[in-house]
């Protein structure tokens, strides 16, 4: 399934996107696309509804972010080998772990807003999973038994603040409208193998990343297990599990998000994301 919230932010609609591209009104099935709603009976509940009965969203609503009430919003840096070497950085040894705030969580094509005097803003498409049931120390055998599905993440980073300020990671990560998430949440049983999806971000058409989820260096039922052991994950919690090459960071010289820019995203079989640039206001 191709699940989607849908209308003005904040007073989003859950929905499920039909086979004929439309998307369908889940609201009498499901509040929202969140908590309970992402566990394996929650989402049988939504399979076994019968999608031509549901109505059809009317006009051409804003899209949110795909998942709703986001907890933890956590995520891996540096977890391809191909970025690892265009930034200069050794292969970690173990998954590296930062948070992104869940309040710069914003819509996949809702405008990314610079922060208040930024001159290093970078952008990162990245796979992010959603989970879809409780868990403490999965095994990485049972990882996926875990998770809701995927969708893309463009994990939207300030270099200044994440490298020059000292700290942790953080500080450049969760800055407002720095977690574009969507247009879907496509779940599991729908990948049919989600170490094999091309990825790739352009910045105003031109092609600024090209990658694959093959190149990770920890993959999608390691990142769950190994998250798993520091922290109990909740339904709803999402895990952005790093980028490939490309970044601003990584050219020379360096190039960075200015006000004006159009960045698309896009991820195989997960959807494509349009963001507009602006200044901070």
């Amino acid at each position: 399934m191709k699940l989607v919230r849908f209308g003005p932010m904040g007073k989003e609609k859950p929905g499920l996107v039909d086979p004929e591209g439309k998307i369908r009104d889940l609201s009498e099935i499901v509040p929202d696309i969140a908590g309970e709603a992402l566990s394996n009976k929650g989402l049988a509940k939504i399979a076994k509804a019968d999608w031509q009965k549901l109505p059809v969203a009317s006009g051409r609503p804003r899209i949110g972010a795909c998942v709703g009430g986001v907890g933890n919003f956590i995520a891996v840096g540096l977890n391809y080998a191909d970025h690892a070497a265009e930034t200069g950085a050794a292969i970690p040894t173990e998954p590296i772990l930062f948070n992104k705030a869940p309040s710069c969580i914003v819509g996949p094509d809702d405008d990314v807003m610079l922060p208040k005097g930024s001159v290093k803003t970078d952008w990162e498409v990245e796979l992010a999973i959603v989970i879809g049931e409780r868990a403490r120390y999965v095994s990485k055998q049972d990882a996926l038994s875990v998770v809701a599905g995927f969708c893309i993440c463009n994990d939207v980073s300030e270099r200044a603040y994440q490298i020059e300020r000292g700290g942790q990671w953080m500080k450049g990560k969760g800055c407002e409208t720095f977690g574009p998430l969507g247009p879907w949440l496509v779940t599991v049983d729908e990948v049919a193998d989600v170490q094999k999806l091309g990825m790739w971000l352009d910045v105003n058409g031109e092609r600024m990343q090209t990658g694959s989820t093959k190149t990770m260096i920890f993959d999608v039922r390691t990142i769950v297990s190994y998250v798993s052991e520091f922290m109990v994950l909740e339904p709803g919690d999402v895990i952005t599990t790093g980028t490939p090459p490309g970044v601003g960071l990584g050219m020379k010289p360096p190039k960075f998000l200015k006000a004006g820019d159009t960045m698309t995203v896009g991820i195989e079989g997960l959807g494509v994301q349009t963001q507009n640039v602006i200044a901070w206001k």
